[in-house]
């Protein structure tokens, strides 16, 4: 069997999830299960990044132990994703055994094949404690961090340094040649830019930082964050004969790391390279970045109490163009939910239930393969324009019904006009299943056999709501 790993970024334990969390791997999910039932042996690795400076701030900060504190929101994460069923193969932590193993059996090879320095050199720099990671000055926005526009730290100790620059013509010709697809096209061109200005070694260790793991080839050295929570995907993908990475999907602020950094370890150890990074863009909630001091984070449990949980998958997808910057409000939300569910795929399957129901209609035809125009716009991870396309079948549908007025039918007249409509609606709801899992299995059984009448599986949200 062929086989599809796709992964999302290990979000880091300095916050319970919210809506962006929930965007990322819910698309993960869909890619995923499309490729599942494609026939595919497809999985899905997501979990929690659990060391560093700001972890070890934040417990602190509780009065816990790091640790302690990481199995709290680690804890949260699995809830999130299990409310909105997300179908992974495992959820991994950086704290795990074996994670804590791979990493440092990776970092004895990058050191014993040169690819660290011998030994550690001074570093002095500006450093983000909020995102773990260093900023040259004149990158920064108006002396702040762009990201968490906090000042950063001036930060001076001896560190390992990882090699990077010896990559950086074998990258160009990697990413040029889309040996590793990066996407969308304008980020691709963005790494591009960034590779010809030209390349740096790195820092990848901490001299008096103890939450981290330690270094095999020198112990008073903890690895970078960044560096150890970029080699769980091997972690897990090696091990279990899945490797490389068909996708990884992250945020725009971390493509560097897996389309560069990444990467470029990889190399090093002479490993394979994962065959794609695609990065999606950052959003605002009503127009304005989320904030907790603002008050508009919204997290999992807010969108499912009030879309349900296909309906949030579905409400968080086609909202904007994937990959592209956007924004969220609860109005286009709500929009999208009673347009396209609740007007839409609930009252067409509401309507068609009832007239096989009321006719003794029995249905025979099964679906079994992917429209082909949605097949190629979710490998392309056009979500949106997928959708779209769905919805166009349930309108057609729609429309069928009020030009041939079943109600007024008998016999094969009225046999005929159920077989095109539940054949309509079988096509929608495999290709939804990606999507929406409970939902469309809840139709594909519905109109299979003796089709019968049920309660509406979108009821409409009260206007202004």
């Amino acid at each position: 069997m062929s086989k599809y790993f796709a992964t999302t970024p290990i979000y880091y334990v300095n916050d319970v999830p919210h809506i962006g969390h929930t965007y990322t791997t819910v698309a993960a999910d869909v890619i995923t299960r499309f490729w599942k039932q494609k026939g595919y042996d497809a999985r899905l690795l997501t979990g929690t990044d659990e060391h560093g400076a700001k972890i070890a701030e934040a417990a602190k900060a509780h009065d816990e132990e790091p640790k302690e504190y990481a199995d709290k929101i680690a804890a949260e994460y699995k809830k999130s994703w299990d409310l909105l069923n997300i179908d992974y193969a495992r959820f991994i932590r950086t704290t795990d055994e074996d994670h804590l193993k791979t990493a440092q059996d990776f970092l004895q090879k990058l050191y014993d094949n040169g690819a660290i320095d011998a030994k550690p050199r001074l570093y002095e720099g500006l450093y983000c404690v909020s995102c773990e990671k260093f900023w040259k000055e004149e990158d920064l926005k108006e002396g702040l961090c762009p990201d968490h526009l906090k000042p950063p730290i001036k930060h001076s100790e001896e560190n390992y340094y990882f090699n990077l620059s010896k990559y950086r013509d074998q990258l160009t010709e990697l990413i040029s040649e889309n040996k590793i697809k990066v996407g969308p096209h304008t980020r691709k061109n963005e790494i591009l830019g960034k590779l010809k200005q030209g390349l740096e070694d790195i820092s990848i260790s901490r001299a008096n930082l103890e939450w981290g793991i330690p270094l095999p080839f020198d112990p008073k050295h903890t690895s970078y964050v960044w560096i150890e929570a970029l080699i769980n995907y091997y972690t897990y993908g090696k091990p279990n004969g899945i490797w490389p990475a068909d996708l990884h999907l992250v945020g725009k602020d971390i493509l560097w790391f897996h389309s560069v950094i990444w990467p470029a370890m990889l190399l090093a150890i002479n490993e394979e390279l994962p065959k794609e990074v695609f990065a999606h863009g950052f959003f605002s909630i009503n127009g304005q970045k989320m904030s907790k001091t603002l008050g508009n984070v919204i997290k999992p449990a807010d969108l499912i109490s009030k879309y349900g949980v296909d309906g949030t998958r579905v409400v968080l997808l086609a909202a904007f163009p994937f990959g592209e910057d956007g924004d969220f409000s609860f109005e286009n939300l709500d929009q999208i939910y009673n347009s396209h569910l609740a007007n839409g795929l609930g009252n067409l399957t509401a309507r068609v239930a009832k007239l096989c129901e009321n006719s003794g209609f029995e249905a025979k035809e099964k679906v079994n393969h992917f429209d082909p125009e949605v097949e190629k716009l979710l490998g392309e991870f056009k979500f949106n324009e997928a959708l779209n396309w769905i919805w166009k079948i349930v309108q057609r549908a729609d429309q069928r019904v009020n030009e041939t007025a079943p109600w007024k039918l008998e016999g094969i007249e009225l046999q005929e006009v159920l077989d095109e409509l539940v054949s309509l609606i079988l096509d929608i709801a495999f290709n939804l299943q990606p999507f929406m899992p409970e939902t469309s299995e809840k139709i594909l059984k519905q109109f299979s056999g003796s089709v019968k009448s049920r309660p509406s599986l979108f009821p409409r949200l009260n206007s202004g709501s």
